[in-house]
């Protein structure tokens, strides 16, 4: 019985993730619809963490679907230009999301010590040592690769975007990676990809 109320808690947790994500004004296209831009991104890293480590925990899992939950109601564009304001944008965006998932977690029922393990993974807490958060941070990096390198490519110059690709690099385990690397990408977003680790 226990394991039906935590599997109940945790499809509750998701759902209520998911329409805090849906209203995300911004929509794109996905297979074959067009949906809320967040809830895209928030599938595609789910999708990804499970690849990474099939039987993820709840936590991941829930950290994977909310790790930019309601990110639109935080933009770049509230904080100054240059590295520093950047940088505190980030800080401030991962407690935001760890702060909001928490909210729904705890009003889906989840335990605390998922709700807290969950908040710390999306705040990315001990990166290069947690085996859980590396694969959230792989995760992100992959959808990146995969889904977004393109349209950055467009309105990026190039050195400022092989520098990404190169901090994106060093964040990835091995086997984000490998991952990486059997990656379907076009010539071009390849052709940056090689670039950017022959330099690095």
């Amino acid at each position: 019985m226990s394991g039906m109320k935590t599997n109940s808690r945790f499809a509750r947790a998701m759902a209520l993730i998911d329409a805090a994500n849906a209203a995300d004004p911004v929509r794109v296209p996905f297979e074959g619809s067009e949906l809320p831009r967040a809830v895209v991104d928030s599938i595609r890293v789910g999708r990804w963490v499970e690849r990474l480590q099939p039987g993820a925990s709840e936590a991941l899992r829930l950290a994977a679907r909310a790790h930019h939950l309601r990110r639109w109601e935080r933009p770049r564009t509230d904080y100054p230009d240059g590295r520093g304001g950047y940088l505190r944008w980030r800080s401030d965006l991962q407690r935001f999301h760890a702060e909001a998932a928490g909210a729904l977690m705890r009003t889906a029922g989840c335990d605390d010590a998922t709700t807290h393990r969950a908040a710390a993974i999306i705040r990315k807490e001990r990166l290069a040592a947690d085996p859980e958060v590396r694969t959230l941070e792989d995760a992100v990096c992959l959808v990146f690769l995969e889904s977004e390198l393109a349209e950055f490519a467009g309105r990026i110059e190039r050195e400022k975007l092989l520098t990404i690709l190169k901090k994106s690099w060093g964040k990835m385990s091995e086997a984000g990676r490998d991952a990486a690397l059997g990656l379907a990408l076009g010539p071009a977003e390849r052709a940056l990809v090689r670039d950017a680790l022959s330099e690095g």
